[in-house]
């Protein structure tokens, strides 16, 4: 079985990926690199430099050009860099074929995002969630990952061999365990339904917002709590509610996990129970950090996703 990979709490250097197309300009790209080397700090990575290029279309064995894949080997075969990371999605081919050109580990944003909302999950719904979204990442790139292995053990890689075998057996384990693990959500999502059912008719208020712009700061302010909080991205993963009096009207608020472009459509789709609380509020308040110079595409993002997930109407 394939482990889900933690990245070290040790400080580890990174190189970061960006390309110019007809869907972000430079500028636009620039600020999306800058939220890139916020993650990479937020899950214990040091960025060190930055590569960007324009394409019309994404390479499809490189996702860049063949010319800027080989400076980026030759950048990284003089200095000590662990992590190349990508600010777009990459194809199980591409995230192979990369490594294997430069010979390092290569992360693109998805990836990036889901070790960082691994290592942020605390209780047992948010390790739930992330646990299914990572299988569900890993499923499609078993086969690269088997592939490295037979090379580090020296195996024939021919079909029908060990590596191919195994890859057969990771496959069935990992879909068992995401039907498993879809089973659990299904089970908890009931159990919090219930709990919400429970809280009476008092007006429920959820705080929704792109990730890092101070809900959970406001939440504390307001409701007089402790909310973890925290200035790096996703530092609240599970939805927190509490009852507050404002004048003489009491009503519920609650903390929601703060939204990001880009997101994984694995994430989406496993936190979609999480956010029941945001589709089942009466009133959302939409913080936002007008101090940030993309803080209107952040706007942007946050009602795309509202309406994705059924509560733009809200």
């Amino acid at each position: 079985m394939i482990e889900n990979e933690k990245l070290s709490q040790q400080p580890l250097t990174a190189v970061l990926v960006g390309v110019i197309d007809k869907r972000q300009d430079a500028a636009m790209l620039e600020e999306y690199l800058d939220e890139l080397a916020f993650l990479a700090t937020t899950a214990h990575l040091v960025p060190v430099k930055r590569f960007t290029q324009r394409l019309e279309h994404p390479d499809p064995k490189f996702h860049i050009g063949s010319g800027k894949a080989q400076e980026i080997k030759k950048y990284l075969s003089e200095n000590s860099i662990d992590y190349v990371i990508f600010d777009d999605e990459l194809s199980p081919s591409q995230q192979r074929n990369l490594e294997k050109e430069f010979g390092k580990k290569v992360m693109d944003r998805n990836l990036l995002i889901l070790n960082i909302f691994s290592d942020r999950a605390r209780t047992s719904h948010a390790r739930t969630q992330v646990e299914l979204a990572r299988n569900q990442y890993l499923l499609p790139r078993l086969t690269g990952l088997w592939t490295h292995l037979e090379r580090q053990r020296g195996g024939t890689g021919t079909r029908g061999g060990s590596g191919e075998k195994e890859i057969e057996t990771d496959r069935r384990n990992i879909r068992d365990r995401i039907a498993l693990l879809k089973e659990e959500l299904k089970h908890i999502d009931k159990q919090m339904a219930t709990q919400r059912k429970g809280r009476g008719e008092l007006v429920r208020v959820a705080l929704v917002g792109y990730t890092n712009v101070g809900k959970s700061t406001i939440m504390n302010v307001l409701s007089k709590s402790e909310v973890f909080a925290e200035n790096k991205l996703f530092a609240t993963l599970d939805t927190t509610v509490r009852k507050v009096v404002v004048g003489n009207l009491p009503f519920l608020l609650s903390d929601t996990v703060g939204f990001i472009r880009k997101l994984p459509t694995q994430l989406v789709e496993s936190f979609k129970s999480t956010l029941d609380e945001t589709r089942e509020a009466d009133i959302l308040l939409h913080v936002v950090d007008i101090s940030h110079p993309g803080f209107e595409d952040q706007l942007n993002v946050v009602k795309t996703t509202l309406t994705e997930i059924g509560a733009g109407d809200k």
